[in-house]
């Protein structure tokens, strides 16, 4: 198993904002409000910014292969945006994993790819569809039903968008922990106030919910056996544990204090090898 599993965390791009609008002279905070206000008027009512006027704060990932689990987020807090995109890209076209995502394919992906267009960030392996590797063209990372990139969210929905669920909700069903004192809606106020990191953390708990999500989906579609289901569940557990990181601990509680129906998950004396 190679699998990185990511997220991104974004903010408005005031730069492109003030471009488009005419909004030259105003600080970010206003150019967002104005770019927030243009918003409502185009949909009435929401303010969700179109997907090449978000710019990429954070991105957080998974990685699990034969010998490693391990969860951080790309590059440092005060790394621009171009780097961390690279970095991201630059694995892909050297690891070549299997992408996993909550909603990649209809919102990190599409990001994804404005921003590496705005910042010229090369991934031939990504974008190939069979023109450089005929295998590509039977499984690649670009086509949705194909599965070097799973959409979980897209997945479990069937592909139908009137069935599709958060997330959060999902992943507290299933006795995750879910969003943990913080969502998506709170990225530009925190990222106004200077608390990268705070985003950086929430990024990779939200990696940590679809992570775990994954393995369960692994489980149900016969890749795993119980017992290595519950296996992959205590290679995170002691990931979170070592790692002495308070956010992790906080996931970690959250996670042990669901009840055990909820967590699906054998007691230690079950597990076989």
């Amino acid at each position: 198993m190679n699998v990185l599993v990511f997220d991104i965390e974004t903010v408005p791009d005031t730069a492109t904002g003030r471009c488009l609008y005419d909004l030259e002279g105003l600080n970010d905070a206003d150019t967002a409000q104005a770019m927030f206000a243009k918003r409502r008027q185009q949909t009435g009512e929401s303010e969700f910014l179109p997907l090449h006027l978000h710019r990429i704060v954070a991105i957080s990932a998974v990685l699990r292969n034969a010998d490693t689990f391990k969860v951080w987020s790309l590059g440092q807090a005060n790394s621009p945006e171009e780097e961390i995109i690279r970095r991201l890209f630059d694995g892909i076209e050297r690891y070549t994993p299997t992408l996993v995502t909550w909603n990649g394919g209809g919102f990190d992906l599409p990001v994804l790819h404005y921003r590496s267009l705005l910042h010229s960030v090369s991934c031939p392996r990504y974008w190939d569809t069979g023109d450089d590797d005929r295998e590509y063209r039977w499984n690649n990372y670009l086509n949705r039903f194909h599965s070097r990139h799973t959409d979980l969210m897209d997945v479990l929905s069937g592909y139908q968008l009137r069935a599709a669920a958060s997330l959060d909700q999902i992943a507290q069903m299933l006795g995750f922990p879910g969003k943990l004192g913080m969502d998506g809606s709170a990225v530009w106020d925190k990222f106004q106030q200077g608390q990268i990191e705070e985003i950086r953390n929430y990024c990779e708990t939200d990696v940590l919910n679809t992570y775990l999500v994954f393995l369960r989906w692994e489980l149900i579609r016969g890749n795993f056996s119980p017992a290595a289901y519950d296996r992959e569940c205590a290679v995170v557990r002691d990931s979170l544990s070592s790692a002495s990181c308070p956010h992790f601990d906080i996931f970690l509680g959250a996670w042990n204090s669901a009840p055990a129906g909820r967590r699906n998950e054998l007691s230690p004396q079950d597990v076989k090898p």
